[in-house]
């Protein structure tokens, strides 16, 4: 399949050798690439790959079956201790287990289940008996385990739960309980048929004291697959995605477990009762303990990542083949592809997958320098925390909306299921709200910024918090009496060039993301400064600033986002750079252009730069679309990995066949005269106007150039000496 695919992209007309798609695909494969390609190798493999006639049951027997392949093969001990035949690669488990999302999204989230939420929770919440005893099994499948945190009532509010574990000294065990109906644990993976054990989280109670939330070892069901007494649950039943995985619900009354079932990493307790931790802070010690569990977002980020390449690749590759209406030619319909709005659907959602993907790079390196303990600092685990959180949000998002404009780009052959990008979609919306809510994940990146905003001043003298307020209301005074404005007028002279020339400097691409970023900071900061002292008030004066600063944590990671994109731009070759230059000018400038409101607002464009940037996102768009099959080819998704039907050549050959009938119709001189024109052929007849009518009939508009030849004017490219001109200046800058 994947020679096929390959015939297919060499017919479409490209600038050869601007793109080095074999060296952009290795760089972008990043530091674990070996644990990717082995992980495509086994998307490669039907044995993995999602069937799609499948009942809800057999498709969680498959998935079972697959679960247990991957043990036989090896995939599961990465991240483990090597003491238990593990490579204690964390980086690099990540890597290869998010590259599972394209053979099957249900593999995916329940291989995560298993090894990156039940076994990572006893790997790091627990000691070495817990590991010793438990750890084994895990990793061997013979002990399917749940992740029993979210509950009924609570979600996102971990430290909320209702679930307790009260210590009983008498006989040295816990009694796990849920006292209402709100507290059953809800949602889990493996719950509902295969799980034998979970991990729970309870608030843990001893000697009449809550000391917050903690982890428990909790056997579930016998051999036999049946509840243990006192614990009792639900099926979740159909889901609008991931049918493969068994969600459930649980509930305990009174179970009782051994005082050493607590996975006593960060807090422990003796016979006695006595609570003991190494964190003096029960917030901290609360924090501390679910920040060793952000693989989960980590992971979730990369996958986002992987489903939008491959929607992009499925949709650039068709949209290279299919034809739709005539514009430029009598006889030639147009590749949708060369149509401007196509670019744009497609190109600009593009420009964010590179962008992500190198940004999920560098939250991976950090991920495993903190795990592997190298980089294993409070401050480290925080800003891992805060770029998890913040990336993860925003690529989930733009995983469906990528998909869903991929789907629609390619009409119905885009709903068949055959094609994947309907199934795909269904499958990653969860992916916005487990693992932390995007939009709550958000409120936690906005929270930091503030407390980082904050610390700047603290030791600061009075002299110099009266000097960054007076030049916070300098900053402020001028852009609302438009000098800013005015400056950019005066630059450009209400020159287009001159504008777009200014968007496309690097600089002036970072000073808008950037300034966005600290200006709504100090806002939100300066209002809150005024905020009532008593709980209620603090409260009342936070919410009304959520919206904002749930916008500023956007406008973060975006920033997060373009800086990554654009420091790998230094170690491309040439005319890679060049190429993957316009990629990170059309992502800089679209980002800019969704919030062009506040930037217009703000006083931070003018009128005339800001109409700019939409017209250099058009000249953007001519730019990349020469390259735009080699910026999917760099994927390295191969056809085996798509499994998509439009995206094989399929269409190509569709339309060779129906170019080929025309040419013949034409050559033998049988093709069949529209009725329009024999009419107006008549003597003395006059001309036919009719609203809406094409200026010429589909017989007429079936044929198309032989794959090879130059393409139709509406195709060509557009790299024209103003705009070679143009590029030569940035470059000099």
């Amino acid at each position: 399949m994947g020679d096929r695919a390959d015939r297919q992209r060499s017919t479409t007309p490209r600038l050869e050798g601007q793109v080095d798609a074999e060296w952009l695909g290795r760089d972008l494969l990043g530091a674990w690439a070996e644990r990717r390609l082995a992980a495509r190798r086994k998307v490669a493999d039907p044995r993995y790959q999602r069937l799609d006639d499948l009942s809800m049951a057999e498709h969680r027997a498959r998935v079972l079956e697959q679960m247990h392949a991957l043990v036989d093969d090896g995939a599961v001990h990465a991240a483990f201790p090597t003491r238990f035949g593990g490579g204690d690669d964390h980086g690099g488990n990540i890597a290869g287990f998010e590259e599972l999302v394209l053979a099957d999204p249900s593999l995916q989230i329940k291989s995560g289940v298993q090894y990156g939420l039940f076994g990572a929770a006893v790997l790091h919440l627990g000691t070495q008996r817990h590991h010793d005893e438990l750890l084994p099994a895990i990793i061997s499948l013979d002990l399917p385990g749940a992740f029993a945190m979210t509950e009924t009532g609570h979600g996102s509010d971990v430290a909320s739960i209702a679930t307790t574990a009260t210590y009983d000294e008498a006989t040295e065990e816990f009694v796990i309980h849920t006292p209402f109906r709100g507290a059953w644990k809800d949602y889990l993976g493996n719950a509902a048929l295969h799980g034998k054990h979970a991990v729970v989280f309870a608030k843990l109670i001893t000697k009449g004291v809550d000391h917050g939330v903690h982890a428990f070892s909790v056997p579930l069901r016998d051999d036999d697959g049946a509840f243990l007494p006192g614990i009792g649950g639900e099926d979740d039943g159909v889901k609008g995605g991931l049918n493969g995985i068994d969600n459930g619900r649980l509930h305990f009354t009174n179970v009782r477990i051994p005082r050493t079932s607590l996975l006593n990493r960060y807090g422990d307790v003796a016979p006695d009762g006595t609570y003991s931790s190494p964190i003096d802070s029960p917030g901290r010690r609360f924090f501390t303990m679910l920040g060793t569990l952000v693989q989960g977002r980590v992971s979730l980020d990369g996958a986002a990542v992987v489903a939008q390449k491959a929607a992009l690749a499925i949709a650039i590759r068709y949209a290279s083949e299919r034809r739709q209406f005539n514009a430029s030619s009598a006889t030639h319909e147009e590749v949708l592809l060369d149509y401007r709005r196509h670019q744009r659907r497609l190109f600009t959602r593009l420009a964010k997958a590179y962008a992500q993907s190198y940004a999920h790079e560098i939250l991976l390196a950090k991920f495993d320098g903190v795990f592997s303990g190298r980089t294993d600092t409070a401050e480290e685990r925080e800003d891992l925390e805060t770029l998890a959180a913040g990336l993860k949000a925003l690529s989930t998002w733009q995983a469906l909306d990528t998909i869903q404009e991929a789907r629609e780009a390619c009409g119905g052959a885009g709903f068949l299921a055959e094609n994947r990008l309907v199934q795909l979609r269904a499958d990653l919306d969860v992916y916005v709200t487990f693992e932390g809510d995007n939009t709550v994940l958000l409120q936690l990146v906005g929270k930091r910024l503030l407390g980082d905003f904050s610390k700047q001043f603290k030791g600061a003298s009075k002299a110099d918090i009266a000097r960054f307020a007076a030049d916070q209301l300098f900053d402020r005074a001028t852009a609302l009496v438009g000098l800013r404005s005015l400056s950019q007028d005066v630059r450009d002279l209400r020159n287009v060039k001159k504008s777009s020339l200014a968007l496309r400097d690097r600089a002036v691409q970072r000073d808008l993301l950037e300034d966005r970023v600290e200006t709504m900071v100090a806002d939100i900061a300066g209002r809150l400064r005024h905020a009532p002292k008593d709980q209620a008030g603090a409260a009342a004066a936070f919410n009304d600033e959520q919206h904002a600063l749930i916008e500023a944590a956007r406008a973060w990671v975006e920033l997060q986002q373009y800086d990554a994109l654009d420091a790998a731009l230094a170690r491309m070759p040439e005319p890679t750079r060049k190429v993957m230059t316009h990629i990170r000018d059309l992502f800089a400038l679209t980002v800019i252009e969704e919030h062009a409101a506040w930037h217009l607002e703000q006083g931070r464009l003018s009128g005339a730069r800001s109409q700019a940037v939409t017209s250099t996102i058009d000249r953007l768009l001519q730019k990349l679309r020469p390259h735009a099959l080699d910026l999917v080819t760099a994927f390295g998704l191969r056809d085996e990995h798509l499994r998509a039907s439009i995206a094989t050549g399929a269409e190509g050959e569709r339309q060779a066949a129906a170019m080929a009938h025309y040419e013949a119709l034409r050559a033998a001189g049988t093709l069949p005269v529209p009725e329009k024109r024999k009419r107006a052929s008549e003597p003395g007849a006059q001309p036919i106007a009719e609203a809406g009518a094409a200026p010429v009939p589909p017989t007429e508009v079936m044929s198309a150039p032989s794959p090879g030849s130059a393409p139709s004017p509406a195709s060509a490219p557009s790299e024209d000496a103003a705009d070679d001109e143009h590029d030569a200046e940035l470059a000099a800058r």
